[in-house]
């Protein structure tokens, strides 16, 4: 097959219009239009609304191209889209290709008659899509999200464009993906189905015994391989399709088909198998793991297509030898969920990913790259694609098998309800078909879920039903179409109906005994951070809290100090769940003294941030194997906004996210304290009694037993010890084991705190300190902090006891091996991984005031 790529030259114009701009494609409409001075920034201030009212009008893009003679004289010539957001016509030369109403899909032309050796024009109007679902709407009233502009579900569109409880309203469009002209002789490969069977060793019985065998506890892999070729045109969008495995099937047109398979090791041994093999087993295989249980060994497996003994296409991947699935067992809490690797139960940690930008063009492999790095550096194991987007682009995969992030995978369904018509039906399962073959074979991918949060708050809790048709399509659609088109076209991959879920039917989709939850009684609910350590959920896969951005991101969309206000227009503006700057000044209230500026109200609102879910992953993973998922939402933003976010728009790393690169170690210590945060009392009744104690706790989530020193010692402000204790203890390999509880009756409630440290191999791997009152009532005595900076290195000095100390520089870009950390009264050395030190500051809670 032969390709030519068409992404020079092209312009583009408001319809109706007679200036025709420059125009990058890949690219959107908004990128266009701002690169060429045509709008202002829609980030900047409200510019969000009349950025909006561009998508009242329909855009035209045009470019022209020479086909080659080789390309011509091929069999079949095709005009390739790898994406069209949305509502798209396609025009070759004047004449009408045909319609694209998907940004989900794939289209493609048939031009072999319509194609010019030169001067072909290629022309591509996209249509309005607030026009489009606003006449959708008026048609067929279908309910979803009240964040989102009304009629959002009749279009296959990311739906976060048309507004969420983070996101803005700015449903941009575009070629946002390759296109290609496409030159075919004979036939070429539609996909390769690689399955793969385990040999495991005898011994190999247990999550343990697998650990200690790693590598060894599989003797071989046999690869099975289904190869399919496309022998006659497209029919509506549909290529026709022929199974070449074995080698002795023939085309329309006679030709015999064969193929042979290129396999490439880690090591770059390659082997070569002729005669179109439908299996191959790999000897020794190296398995691939996820992040922090083992390395994430890839094979290259190419295949390549032959007529005649001619070759005409091939088709390269890179694969894992890994076995991936979900563990669901009864046991004596209800029936674990628990994503199982090469048949270990993995305990998931990671984040929700929504889309990059809203601003399709400005996504790139090493934008995307960039933010893996980031999870990847705060430990994450896996990343959930949620289902309000769109399905990531093959780098993002690639990504996550070198970094070792499995991926929970939603279908693009969020928050709605979906008139299933024959029509619907047709451009989703083509849809599901297309996305489902484009991904499976990637070593990264945990699971298949059918929707994000529709079973729970559509049925469970009755929201936007208009219709009894409306649970039917459901059930069609989500227990019966996705899950045959999964089986079908990648059948050793788990399926689950909807996120959160207990397995579907409606039957309790939010039970914390079974299956995932989403779980927001802290923040929507206006629950204390304490209030995780009631539930011993299977699986979180959604919980949050919000917190305000740098004030280096806020001042990329205002520079008028009149804004730096939690209450503000513009902080409101930014901030997309109504109310929401409230209820942080709510939490706020409860834990910290009232911030004296803007920029200290942002650093407790961080603070409050990574306290909420450390409070509740800390406690997930103390309670490994009843629980073994802790996925918080969210990882990123699409646009400079106050959010759950762990990493703001602009990249920076809120505290969340360096609390999360200790609370996913490896080895963690944690510490179940009980004290005013645990006592949920009003501290001027008479009987304001609680406990003061301590628990501690080592989670080991490696494949590797753990030899470890626990200290704890009671201070004083100033950090100097009252008393202490230690202990030496062996944490056998993905399991979490108690210390004692030490209670401490005497403690001064305002004037001692507890710290807590864990040795390994002569180094200090996890610590923390906890206090038995609200910090806001702790007497903190000034520590002030001091650092020196050697080379890449910033050593820290306090001269007493200092809370979540914060390093940053002018530009609030430092990424460091460690930030908004605990001291006791000494120093403490930090690495520079980016940034410079222009300007550094420190400042830890003594300093909101």
């Amino acid at each position: 097959m032969i390709e030519q790529t068409l992404h020079t030259g092209w312009t583009m114009r408001r319809a109706g219009e007679q200036e025709w701009l420059p125009a990058s494609v890949p690219g959107s409409v908004y990128g266009d239009l701002l690169s060429n001075g045509r709008m202002e920034d829609p980030f900047w201030k409200d510019n969000e609304d009349k950025a909006l009212s561009l998508m009242e009008y329909d855009y035209e893009y045009v470019t022209q191209f020479d086909c080659p003679e080789e390309i011509r004289e091929s069999d079949r010539v095709l005009l390739h889209f790898d994406g069209l957001d949305t509502i798209a016509d396609v025009y070759l030369n004047g004449e009408h290709l045909g319609n694209a109403y998907s940004m989900h899909r794939i289209w493609e032309y048939d031009v072999k008659e319509k194609v010019r050796p030169a001067g072909n024009e290629l022309r591509v109007v996209l249509h309005s899509p607030t026009k489009f679902i606003r006449q959708a709407f008026q048609e067929c009233r279908t309910l979803g999200n009240d964040d989102t502009l009304e009629g959002f579900v009749h279009i296959r569109k990311a739906h976060y464009m048309f507004g969420w409880d983070w996101g803005a309203h700015l449903p941009d469009a575009g070629i946002f993906r390759p296109v290609t002209l496409l030159g075919i002789d004979r036939g070429r490969i539609d996909n390769v189905l690689i399955l793969q069977e385990h040999e495991r060793v005898p011994e190999a019985d247990s999550d343990a015994a697998i650990a200690a065998l790693g590598n060894r506890s599989v003797s071989g892999v046999v690869l099975k391989l289904q190869v399919t070729e496309e022998t006659a045109g497209i029919t509506d969008g549909v290529p026709k399709l022929m199974d070449v495995t074995g080698g002795r099937l023939f085309c329309g047109c006679g030709q015999h088909m064969s193929y042979t398979v290129e396999i490439t090791a880690p090591d770059g041994t390659k082997s070569v198998t002729e005669n179109s093999p439908s299996e191959i087993r790999i000897e020794h295989p190296r398995l691939w793991w996820p992040n922090g249980y083992g390395a994430q060994d890839l094979y290259t497996v190419k295949v390549i297509l032959y007529s005649d003994g001619r070759e005409i296409d091939s088709w390269e991947k890179r694969i894992g030898l890994r076995t991936m699935a979900m563990r669901r067992r009864k046991d004596e809490w209800g029936e674990c969920f628990a994503h199982e690797v090469n048949g270990v139960a993995v305990f998931a940690m990671g984040g929700d990913y929504i889309p990059e930008d809203n601003l399709l063009g400005r996504v790139t492999p090493e934008t995307t790259a960039k933010l893996l790095k980031k999870a990847r550096f705060a430990n994450y194991n896996a990343i959930r694609v949620w289902g309000g987007g769109y399905y990531p682009s093959d780098w993002f995969y690639d990504l996550c098998d070198e970094m070792g992030l499995m991926v929970w995978q939603d279908f693009m369904f969020a928050c709605a309800v979906y008139e299933l018509t024959p029509a619907f039906e047709a451009n989703i399962r083509q849809e599901f078909i297309e996305n489902v073959k484009r991904i499976r074979h990637h070593a990264s991918l945990g699971l298949w879920c059918g929707n994000n949060e529709m079973e729970q708050f559509v049925f469970e809790k009755n929201s936007w039903l208009t219709k009894a048709s409306e649970v039917r399509d459901y059930f069609l659609m989500f227990e019966r179409i996705i899950p045959e088109i999964v089986h079908t076209y990648d059948p050793q991959a788990f399926y689950w109906p909807a996120s959160p879920s207990s397995g579907g039917c409606l039957d309790e989709p939010n039970d914390p005994n079974r299956g995932d939850v989403h779980y927001w009684a802290v923040w929507h609910g206006n629950r204390p951070f304490s209030e995780y350590r009631k539930y011993f959920f299977r699986y979180a896969s959604e919980f949050g809290f919000q917190a305000f951005p740098s004030l280096k991101t806020i001042e990329t969309f205002t520079d008028d100090p009149e804004d730096y206000n939690a209450f503000s227009y513009i902080c409101e503006k930014h901030q997309r769940q109504y109310g929401a700057n409230g209820k942080i000044m709510g939490y706020m209230q409860q834990t910290y003294k009232y911030p004296s500026d803007f920029d200290t109200f942002i650093y407790a609102s961080q603070l409050l941030q990574a306290d909420a879910i450390r409070y509740g992953v800390e406690h997930f993973r103390r309670n490994r194997g009843r629980c073994m998922g802790a996925i918080y939402w969210q990882l990123n933003d699409c646009w400079p906004v106050v959010s759950w976010s762990s990493v703001d728009y602009a990249g920076r790393l809120k505290a969340l996210h360096y609390y999360a690169r200790r609370f996913f170690a490896p080895v963690l210590l944690s510490c179940e304290e009980q004290g005013m945060m645990s006592a949920e009392a009003n501290m001027n009744r008479e009987h304001f009694e609680f406990e003061k104690s301590i628990r501690l706790n080592v989670a080991n989530e490696t494949m590797q037993e753990a030899q470890v020193t626990v200290r704890w010692a009671l201070r004083n402000p100033k950090a100097e010890i009252l008393e202490g204790g230690e202990e030496t203890l062996s944490v056998p390999a993905l399991t979490s084991v108690w210390l004692d509880k030490v209670l401490y009756p005497q403690a001064e409630l305002r004037t001692n705190y507890v710290s807590y440290e864990m040795e390994m191999d002569g180094q200090i791997v996890s610590d923390g300190t906890v206090n038995f009152s609200y910090p806001k009532y702790f007497c903190y005595e000034n520590p002030q902090l001091s650092c020196e900076i050697a080379g890449d290195e910033i050593t820290v000095t306090a001269q007493a006891y200092a809370k979540s100390v914060e390093i940053r520089n002018e530009e609030d870009n430092l990424v460091l091996s460690d930030n908004f950390f605990d001291m006791n009264a000494g120093t403490k050395t930090v690495k520079i991984l980016e940034g410079n030190t222009e300007g550094i500051r420190l400042r830890s809670v003594y300093d909101i005031r």
